[in-house]
């Protein structure tokens, strides 16, 4: 039925696959295989989609420590968020728009020390220009839990 599976995956997967993408009524398959790891990516009905990068694509990535200055509501935003200042030490000082109000109080977060993509371009939100993505772990209920250092660092340290 699907002829997309490397040789290398045992036939019991194959089987389990077939059965799988049968059942979820699965439209487009394909599959890309490592050195290390076989990964298949899945796109159904539902759009769900898996995308395998290579690790010079991670590296393109810019994920810096910083601490967040001032956190002032947002109410021109589309959805429920606080504008944010955030010191990235030697990288200076950002601004970015943060969907992270159900979990979080705007008094709480100044001081708090955030994970955030520093390299990507700018992007306008209503009057607001965003120069940074914080980055959080997104609930079932689409609540946003800020990712912190557990330790206090140092302010533009590189995540890696």
């Amino acid at each position: 039925m699907f002829n997309f599976m490397p040789s290398s995956i045992p036939q019991r997967y194959v089987i389990i696959f077939t059965a799988l993408f049968s059942a979820l009524q699965i439209s487009k398959v394909g599959s890309v295989c490592g050195d290390d790891c076989i990964f298949v990516f899945i796109k159904h009905h539902l759009n769900f989609v898996f995308i395998m990068i290579s690790w010079a694509d991670f590296e393109k990535v810019e994920m810096h420590v910083g601490t967040i200055l001032t956190a002032d509501d947002f109410p021109k935003a589309k959805n429920p968020a606080y504008k944010l200042i955030i010191d990235f030490g030697p990288l200076g000082i950002k601004k970015s728009s943060a969907q992270i109000t159900k979990l979080h109080k705007k008094e709480d977060l100044p001081g708090k020390q955030i994970i955030a993509v520093t390299n990507f371009p700018p992007k306008q939100i209503a009057d607001f220009m965003s120069e940074c993505l914080v980055l959080g772990v997104v609930g079932l209920e689409k609540e946003v839990t800020l990712l912190s250092p557990n330790l206090l660092v140092e302010n533009g340290l590189r995540i890696g």
